[in-house]
């Protein structure tokens, strides 16, 4: 099977890359990606997979045999960021979602023209809004995956964590959080500073108390402001009203919670030390990753058929997040993995001019289409 996969994925070479173009071409932020949606469900339509859209938001599902066996997911998300690229703002895939869709048609399509019948059904699911964190919660909240035994997905990487001709059998983000601020005190005349209440002195004061948190030594955990906002047009009033955005990120679900916690207290106590108030909301989250030992079996040695030995490395432990780990934490059932592959991605993930080589386009539909036949023949 692997020779046949692999003649047949570098025969497609053209196809893969004009349909990887066309998608970075036409990129969509999140819970915005409508005409991707369009394409996607055009896509399924020719292999003659049936899809399913949804009329409250973006994404597609599709649903490709009616066996007994077991229901193999197949996952890929689907937004853009809005950024400025060249001075231009505009939607733009460059944290590889645009590679990611294009890898899991061409699975499909390699399956489907080898007359690969899966014994149970592959479910294939096209994630909006990956990027808010709220993509794959709206799929479970709409009970898509309940019926999944095991879950796939794939994430190019940088070349700083692996090279190409490289791929892990899995990535193990930590959990990640953003946190908003808003804080209140009282303007006055800068002249008469005494009898106003200055925001900017309580953003000051938050900055340092988040820098201070003692931090675990063992457990990588990052926290740092983001964004703050403060005063109007006038320099000569003491501004009552500022906003503030913080990330958070920690290897583990345990130390995050326990960051958290930290944060909350200092950020209440810095804040109002000068007569302001604070309000703090939790924005979205994403939980850190959870080793499976049987699913990246699997892929470890799809891996090997595919790039050799030497093509296999270990998994990247990266403060990055992602909401794939969403699916595992709500359905303990379901066996996941999140395949790394190596493309000599640089200058990094979500710089607004990263490239990565695109062959190794044609190694990601290798190795899933592979692994997914391992999986139907567990």
């Amino acid at each position: 099977m692997r020779d046949q996969i692999d003649s047949w994925v570098n025969q497609q070479k053209d196809s893969i890359y004009k349909m990887y173009q066309y998608l970075h071409q036409h990129a969509e932020i999140s819970w915005k990606e409508v005409k991707t949606t369009k394409f996607i469900a055009n896509e399924l339509g020719k292999l003659s997979i049936p899809s399913e859209t949804f009329q409250d938001q973006t994404g597609v599902v599709g649903v490709w045999g009616n066996g007994n066996g077991p229901v193999i997911g197949l996952r890929s998300d689907m937004d853009a960021l809005w950024q400025n690229v060249n001075g231009e703002w505009k939607a733009n895939h460059s944290c590889g979602h645009d590679a990611h869709m294009t890898i899991l048609l061409f699975t499909l399509k390699c399956l489907k023209e080898l007359e690969i019948e899966p014994n149970g059904i592959i479910k294939s699911f096209f994630q909006p809004a990956e990027e808010t964190g709220g993509g794959a919660i709206s799929f479970i909240n709409k009970g898509l995956i309940d019926d999944v035994d095991y879950l796939l997905g794939l994430h190019v990487r940088p070349i700083q964590e692996m090279r190409y001709g490289s791929c892990s059998p899995a990535i193990y983000h930590g959990a990640a959080s953003i946190l908003k601020g808003k804080i209140y005190g009282i303007q006055a005349h800068a002249a008469r500073h005494h009898l106003g209440v200055n925001v900017i002195d309580s953003l000051t004061a938050v900055n340092l108390a988040i820098r201070s948190i003692p931090l675990n030594p063992i457990v990588p955990a990052s926290v740092k402001m983001t964004f703050a906002q403060a005063g109007g047009k006038n320099y000569n009033i003491i501004p009552d009203y500022a906003e503030f955005g913080m990330d958070v990120r920690a290897q583990t679900n345990e130390e995050m919670e326990s960051l958290l916690k930290k944060l909350e207290k200092s950020i209440k106590l810095a804040a109002e030390a000068n007569g302001a108030t604070v309000e703090l909301e939790l924005l979205s989250e994403m939980p850190a990753a959870k080793p499976n030992k049987f699913m990246e079996t699997v892929v470890s040695k799809s891996i090997m058929e595919i790039l050799g030995d030497k093509g296999l490395v270990k998994p990247p432990i990266t403060p990055g997040g992602e909401d794939f780990h969403f699916y595992p934490r709500s359905n303990s059932h379901i066996q996941t993995t999140m395949i790394g592959l190596g493309t000599d991605l640089e200058p990094g993930l979500h710089h607004p001019n990263m490239n990565f080589k695109m062959e190794s386009l044609l190694n990601g539909i290798k190795i899933m289409a592979l692994s997914t036949v391992k999986l139907m023949e567990k």
